[in-house]
């Protein structure tokens, strides 16, 4: 039996309501682990709680933390108590019921993700900010999605392409035992009649000024409100003598009130948190088939306006009330008859089962498609023929085509897209040129700046770097630290105040700094000493040396001493509190989307020496010159864009290239390629540039479980490419430009300035960088991103309101940057142990799971290329 697994906000043992409902039945079908928000407690632990039903189990975690619900506070404990809680359910189905959970997804290996919207959330008191953010990205992850009633399916259906709107249901039997009217319930003993009941959660949904106003015109009448009061005031209710509170009380109990009732209500209030509400109680009440008033809900009127009574006003709502407790016999059958009409197609267990068909079906689809393949695998196995090749390169990036250039004839590069390239094509859209993300021609080896000109030879440009940071209003020179001038005072001051406190502090005061700032490598670009441990991006600009001076070793030791072991601690120990607090923590934060303590800093190469006070106080009186000598150059294909670049490979390859080739399986015990259109190559050696995590999936069952599991713990983050076609030239002669503060992108690439090619005749080119996660998802998607796009470039002065956009795009690179977090090391190097097994060649950014640019690319695929016998001689007369 397959394992559902829901993250709820709810808990199984507050308000029986849709959740219990639905689970209850679809545990004929799963076994149902319901992972509730976490409770506070001293000491994390995982509780499970008596078991609610057969086939449930409801699980409790306790963390540390105060912070509500799913909190980004909340996730470093809830993630191995979930990971511990599904190891024994290989086969899964995640159900999520609230969008805050979406994080954790990164702990399940799930077969089917849904997504059951029961209500609009962020209309609700409290939301979380990022709830609309982590819907957006749980939209695009899941493989379907319910809903509650029609005025919420309506507002969800055009965000994913398949919704169902599945409205509240009810339990017929349980709580058609309120007609038996001598079943009263004891709480209402001594109450007067007539009773007007409610029963549910009391919070800001509810119209208190109502339930006053109904008390007041009628003091005879009783106001019964069962349920507890959450996110108000308890002692903003009114009281009064005929308003009685009875608190929370359980869901067997409730048909007991219903019998005790002379009229149910619906005294919603009309505002946002109820603009979609569809109230389960609703169609409990018509089973007891009482009359129910209820105020304008839109859900309520849609689906039930024939059998219940509506009012537009408090007043009405009251008159209303009047008219139903005088209801007439021949108006009581009448209604009757509409409701029982209404309920018996309405029943939870008809819902359920019917949710289930539509689960079933996406995962029989699934199935069948695996089942065609392994016919297939079948039929190659029994003889048909199988293309062999003594090498197959998995992914035609710049890793894979260097890796394909390096071999012989006999070698296969397939990959899944239209055009060679991977995250380094370019696309054409009215005249302008847009690059997957921004990219440059930079490189400190001889080797790759010749393989520069046999790629492009003359197609190409170079030009001065102009990397500059927009905050506090004003433009500074990349690196932050280094150019300080021209921002307010009290910036500058905080910035060398704590530079010097960085340097001289007492936590730092143990170990000599270097005496001579050296110039290193920040990630392959070496950069002068005014640059030294600057990259307080971290995104990329610089690189580390090999080999670290003593210096700058001991400095690094230093750090580790005094307990630095996390990029966010770094940021403060290295540069200060000025520098983290104006640029580096929020501008990472920003890119990184993931909390930086979750970052260990090995990637940064743990040898960056401490910032050159001198060169910082230097650029805070003065403004700093341009970049001058070689690491302020870099090249641009002149025509055609990086793809330009990536399509030179094409006529020095040998070997035979596959495009719209997608593969689906990987076999390393068979050293068998099996792609989506059932062709079969068969391979002697196998390089993998593809993402890490995606080349375990299609290995499949044949990896270990350890293999698996260490696959599922690598974390990335992506990126949103936002290219803008401007009817406007030379909008600035920047190259980029680094935004720390609130606009929606962290970078512009200005890719009109790559090179005079990229830009029709009056036009200028912008691409807006924007990183998103599970951590940080999307706040928009489409057009939205687009506008919210134009609108910050205006808030910065790139743009102006006057400004004509000619065309837009989105590019979408769902893996861009490999996160570097404190269990990467471990979980690549058991993959990777594993794949060396079976004789699987790693390289390249994604498949090596580092942070490489396209010239250290061009070297993985080389020596990748090199490693293998076939490719040893070929890649010896080359170059």
């Amino acid at each position: 039996m397959q394992t559902l697994i829901v993250l709820s906000h709810l808990r199984w043992d507050f308000v029986y309501q849709r959740p219990q409902h639905l689970l209850s039945h679809l545990a004929t079908h799963y076994k149902i682990l319901f992972f509730e928000e976490p409770k506070f407690h001293e000491k994390e632990r995982l509780a499970v709680l008596p078991t609610p039903h057969p086939n449930v189990m409801v699980c409790r975690p306790y963390t540390p933390v105060k912070a509500a619900g799913f909190h980004d506070d909340q996730l470093p404990y809830l993630k191995p108590l979930l990971r511990q809680l599904v190891t024994d359910h290989k086969s899964h189905i995640a159900w999520f019921y609230t969008p805050m959970a979406l994080p954790l997804l990164a702990e399940l290996d799930p077969c089917l993700i849904v997504y059951d919207c029961m209500d609009e959330l962020a209309a609700f008191k409290n939301a979380p900010k990022q709830l609309l953010q982590r819907e957006n990205a749980l939209f695009k992850v899941a493989d379907i999605v319910f809903t509650g009633g029609p005025g919420l399916f309506r507002a969800k259906r055009e965000r994913h392409p398949d919704v169902h709107c599945f409205p509240s249901s009810v339990d017929i039997a349980h709580f058609a035992q309120a007609l038996d009217r001598t079943a009263d319930h004891p709480l209402h003993l001594g109450m007067p009649r007539p009773r007007l009941g409610y029963y549910g959660v009391i919070d800001e949904r509810v119209d208190i000024g109502l339930i006053a106003e109904l008390a007041d015109a009628h003091p005879e009448w009783q106001i019964v409100l069962v349920g507890p009061v959450v996110k108000i005031n308890v002692a903003g209710l009114p009281q009064r003598s005929n308003i009685h509170y009875l608190g929370q009380q359980s869901y067997e109990s409730l048909p007991k009130f219903l019998a005790g009732w002379d009229l149910c209500l619906l005294p919603f209030a009309l505002n946002e948190s109820t603009r979609f509400i569809s109230p389960t109680k609703t169609l409990e009440y018509m089973v007891a088939e009482l009359p129910v008033v209820s105020t304008n809900i839109a859900d309520v009127v849609e689906l039930y306006g024939k059998a219940v009574s509506i009012a537009s006003s408090r007043a009405k709502f009251i008159s209303t009330c009047e008219q139903a407790l005088d209801e007439k016999p021949d108006e009581k059958k009448n209604r009757t008859e509409i409701t029982r009409s209404m309920i018996s197609a309405n029943s939870w267990a008809s819902t359920a089962e019917r949710m289930h068909r539509l689960i079933s079906e996406i995962l029989e689809k699934r199935s069948s498609f695996r089942q065609t393949a392994r016919r297939e695998r079948s039929r190659r196995d029994t003889g048909s023929k199988v293309t062999n090749y003594e090498c197959v390169i998995l992914g035609a990036g710049p890793t894979g085509l260097s890796a394909a250039y390096h071999l012989g004839k006999n070698a296969l590069l397939l990959d899944k897209n239209a055009a060679v390239g991977g995250w380094c094509r370019s696309i054409q859209d009215k005249g302008f040129t847009f690059d997957h993300a921004g990219h440059i021609m930079f490189s400190n080896d001889d080797y790759v700046q010749k393989l520069y000109k046999i790629l492009l030879g003359k197609n190409v440009h170079w030009q001065n770097r102009e990397a500059w940071v927009y905050s506090k209003g004003v433009y500074t020179r990349y690196p932050f630290q280094g150019a300080l001038y021209g921002l307010p005072p009290k910036v500058i001051r905080e910035c060398i105040v704590g530079a010097i406190e960085a340097r001289f502090g007492e936590s730092l005061s143990h170990y000599e700094p270097p005496k001579v700032v050296e110039a290193v490598e920040i990630r392959n670009s070496t950069v002068s000493a005014s640059d030294a441990g600057s990259d307080c991006c971290a995104d990329g600009t610089v690189t580390i040396p090999s080999t670290p001076s003593t210096a700058t070793a001991s400095a690094c030791a230093s750090f580790k001493k005094d307990g630095s072991q996390n990029f966010e601690q770094f940021i403060y120990k290295m540069w200060g509190k000025g520098i983290a607090k104006h640029f580096a923590i929020p501008y990472n934060k920003k890119l990184w989307t993931v909390p930086l303590s979750e970052m260990e800093t090995s990637w940064l190469g743990g040898r960056v020496p401490l910032p050159d006070l001198e060169e910082i106080i230097e650029g805070a009186l003065e403004p700093v010159a341009k970049p001058m000598g070689p690491n302020a150059r870099f090249g641009y294909p002149l025509n055609g864009g990086f793809q330009a670049m990536m399509s030179g490979f094409l006529p020095h390859i040998k070997g035979k290239i596959e495009l719209n080739a997608e593969i689906v399986e990987v076999s390393p015990t068979q050293r068998l390629v099996t792609l989506a259109d059932c062709r079969v190559f068969q391979y002697d050696a196998l390089v993998s540039t593809i993402p890490l995590p995606e080349l375990i999936k299609m290995i499949g069952a044949e990896a270990p479980q350890r293999v698996q599991d260490a696959a599922k713990g690598l974390c990335h983050i992506s990126v949103c490419c936002v290219n803008l076609g401007i009817a406007r030239e030379k909008i600035t002669d920047k190259h980029w430009i680094y935004y720390p503060e609130d606009t929606i992108f962290h970078r512009i690439f200005v890719q009109g300035n790559a090179s005079p090619g990229c830009n029709p005749p009056g036009g200028f080119g912008l691409t807006c960088e924007i990183t998103y996660s599970p951590w940080k998802p999307l706040p928009v998607n489409g057009q939205e991103l687009i506008d919210r796009c134009w609108q910050d470039c205006i808030e910065v002065g790139l743009l102006s309101g006057d400004d004509r956009l000619i065309t837009a795009n989105l590019v979408d690179m769902p893996y861009a940057y490999v996160v570097y977090d404190h269990q990467r090391s471990n979980n690549v190097a058991i993959i990777r142990t594993w794949l060396a097994e079976h004789d699987i060649i790693l390289a390249g950014r994604y498949s090596e799971w580092e942070y490489y640019n396209s010239d250290h690319a061009f070297l993985a695929g080389k020596k990748a290329a090199e490693s293998l016998e076939l490719g040893a001689t070929a890649a010896a007369t080359r170059v």
